[in-house]
């Protein structure tokens, strides 16, 4: 049955390369794949999935089902396809996208004799409010056994963790005034948010060494003769752990309230974007693909790298077992977020690249349906982490 997968790819890995460079030359932001979208669904509606567009209320995310109509496990595949300002596909959703579309086609060949369901869910806008995040929360994975992505980078990794992540924004409010003749009846917002800054600073050197904070000043002022009534700061606040962050966030928070009773400035505190929990790799699932990854031509598989990044995958992880490795681009040393990793995930190398990592994560949901035994550890593992 294995062979079986391996002689569909070879049907449609033609489509999987075109869909991969139409996304690169045609990049979209988050929440606004309506184009990427809209290719990535034509694809899995060919190939008799149904699809649900527009799920927890995200124009661009979407819903895609192969229903064998008999019993056994649910497997989905998460589809990105958000890209960034300016260097477009420098992250390689156009490949997540791609892969885990095709790895979702594939095995809709093989379920109908072997049961079980399979999803493509596309999720949106990864890099700034992402949509797993309420997909995590509102019950799409209620009824998935397994959720994958497979994520391109400078060499092939297995599935590690990320840094839980709060994005705060800290919006101070002061009173104008001439800063030169009457500056005493001025309050001025931008000392705040310089006092947090202060703050923020001499926090770092009473925190565990895997936290990371670091903002900007999004608003400060309009004339240097005017005492600023308005200042805004973003800080993204980080941690490998959920709990011991939100124990940093009230910290940080702590420190903007001083902030504000220190100049007389009012502040208001919200999250300018969705929060992301901390990723927990099923280790059964992450050996389980590794073990099929190496077998499609991929000749080695690194252990997982530290992170300090934070992914809306993680939230996933929290609700269903899940994986997130990297496959390589056979490219040491590339970066992420920049043009020339863009440019590299439309070569013929990647190509083959990207049809090994659809056939990799669809022949390890084929082993998720047909062996029980592994299908057990994994959950055991889920239900004890």
């Amino acid at each position: 049955m294995k062979e079986l997968l391996k002689n569909k790819l070879e049907a449609i890995q033609n489509r999987l390369w075109e869909i991969n460079d139409i996304l690169y030359y045609h990049p979209e932001l988050g929440d606004e794949e309506f184009e990427s979208m809209k290719l990535l669904v034509e694809f899995l509606e060919q190939h008799q999935f149904s699809v649900e567009k527009g799920i927890v209320g995200r124009p661009t995310a979407f819903k895609a089902v192969y229903d064998s109509k008999k019993e056994g496990p649910t497997i989905a595949y998460l589809s990105e396809y958000d890209a960034l300002p300016e260097v477009g596909h420098g992250c390689g959703h156009n490949m997540i996208g791609t892969m885990s579309a095709g790895a979702g086609v594939l095995l809709s060949k093989v379920v109908d004799e072997i049961g079980g369901r399979v999803i493509v869910l596309g999720t949106p806008a990864e890099e700034t409010n992402g949509a797993k995040v309420p997909m995590a929360e509102q019950g799409v994975f209620d009824d998935i056994d397994a959720a994958m992505i497979l994520h391109p980078a400078d060499e092939s990794y297995e599935s590690g963790d990320s840094l839980a992540m709060d994005a705060i924004q800290f919006d101070f409010r002061g009173r104008t005034s001439h800063a030169a003749a009457s500056p005493e009846k001025g309050i001025n917002a931008l000392d705040a948010v310089i006092q947090l800054f202060n703050g923020i600073n001499a926090l770092r050197q009473h925190v565990t060494s895997d936290v990371r904070i670091h903002g900007i000043i999004k608003e400060g002022g309009v004339a240097a003769n005017i005492v600023p009534d308005k200042a805004i700061a973003q800080f993204y606040v980080r941690a490998k752990d959920r709990n011991y962050l939100n124990e940093v966030v009230q910290k940080v928070i702590s420190i903007a309230e001083g902030a504000s009773s220190m100049t007389g400035a009012d502040v208001h505190i919200e999250n300018y974007e969705l929060s992301y929990d901390n990723m927990v790799t099923n280790q059964t699932l992450s050996q389980l693909f590794t073990s099929n990854l190496l077998t499609t031509g991929v000749k080695q598989v690194e252990k997982a790298k530290e992170s300090y990044g934070s992914i809306d995958m993680g939230n996933v992880s929290h609700v269903v077992p899940a994986i997130h490795p990297y496959i390589g681009l056979d490219s040491p040393g590339l970066i992420a977020h920049t043009r020339e990793f863009a440019d590299l995930t439309i070569t013929d190398n990647s190509h083959k690249i990207l049809a090994r990592g659809a056939l990799g994560l669809a022949l390890t949901g084929y082993d998720l349906i047909t062996n029980k035994e592994v299908f057990e550890k994994m959950k055991n593992e889920f239900r004890q982490a």
